[in-house]
């Protein structure tokens, strides 16, 4: 198919309304005024319709001309773009970068780097968002993610991905302060916490069986779509459950979480960003170098 409106016939368009006049376009594109008409009454006939009209010595936009026109620019802001996303790629920028943060780390972490990185190529697309336990792995072996942040894996150099530490990961118990389990002998045990509603975080997994971690419930558990989720309807009573203490130091300091200790503690857990040992984009090494020693 063939289409009228062209980007030299864009291009001419924005000219002629920026500089006011045929003549004026033609100079500041290098071309003959009679070309710069040729271009515009060839568009006008094949869309039908009239894009200028003479007020004095000065060529305006009619309304269907300042429609075209408005959406044009759009056209060729976006090649502009693509030129230059392109040229990126060449170089080994990639042009779109997607960064998949599991739900246990605050994303605030991120947004500095991201700035920081702006001010370096302003260009480059990136994708953030959230997954949760298993989803995180899963986006990157099924290609939705080019690094994650805050997988919980071991270390499996066998399967193309690499792996680097960047954090441990204490866990509490954490009840609201006014839930009867804070009225019991301690430690609790864990015949006895799970005899209460537990409030899990729903795994983002969307190939893979969904993963549940650190439940010892026996009853129906309140599944949250989220940590920060999970949080907030513990405050609220709704539930118990683990939760990582980087996240919750405040609420524990302002006495809107109660940490209750058990037996048989819960581990420290590794957090890892994760990467395909396959990818060697200079966005992927840039992130990595920056995260190495960042403090989340």
């Amino acid at each position: 198919m063939k289409y009228p409106i062209t980007l030299d016939a864009l291009e001419v368009l924005d000219a002629i309304d920026q500089k006011g006049s045929f003549a004026a376009a033609a100079n500041a594109l290098f071309r003959v005024p009679s070309a710069i008409s040729y271009t515009v009454q060839k568009l006008e006939q094949d869309l039908d319709v009239v894009l200028f009209r003479k007020e004095g010595r000065r060529a305006m936009l009619t309304p269907a001309g300042k429609v075209l026109l408005e959406q044009g620019r759009e056209i060729l802001q976006a090649t502009e773009r693509l030129a230059i996303t392109t040229k990126k790629a060449h170089s080994g920028w990639e042009p779109v970068f997607n960064i998949a943060i599991d739900s246990i780390l605050d994303f605030e972490f991120i947004y500095p780097l991201i700035a920081q990185f702006y001010e370096l190529l302003p260009d480059i697309e990136i994708n953030i968002y959230e997954e949760v336990l298993g989803g995180t792995q899963e986006a990157l072996s099924s290609n939705r993610a080019d690094l994650v942040i805050g997988v919980s894996a071991e270390y499996t150099l066998s399967n193309g991905i690499s792996y680097q530490k960047i954090q441990e990961i204490e866990w509490i118990f954490a009840v609201a302060p006014e839930h009867e389990l804070t009225k019991v002998a301690l430690p609790l045990s864990q015949q006895l916490i799970e005899q209460y509603r537990f409030i899990v975080v729903r795994d983002s997994s969307k190939q893979q069986a969904p993963q549940s971690h650190r439940l010892f419930s026996k009853r129906p558990v309140l599944r949250v779509p989220s940590l920060a989720e999970k949080i907030h309807a513990q405050c609220l009573g709704l539930g118990v459950g683990f939760l990582p203490a980087h996240r919750i130091e405040n609420l524990l300091a302002r006495g809107r979480l109660i940490a209750l200790p058990v037996e048989n503690l819960i581990p420290t857990e590794a957090l890892h960003i994760a990467w395909k040992t396959s990818n060697q984009g200079n966005v992927l090494r840039w992130f990595i170098e920056q995260l190495a020693p960042h403090d989340f």
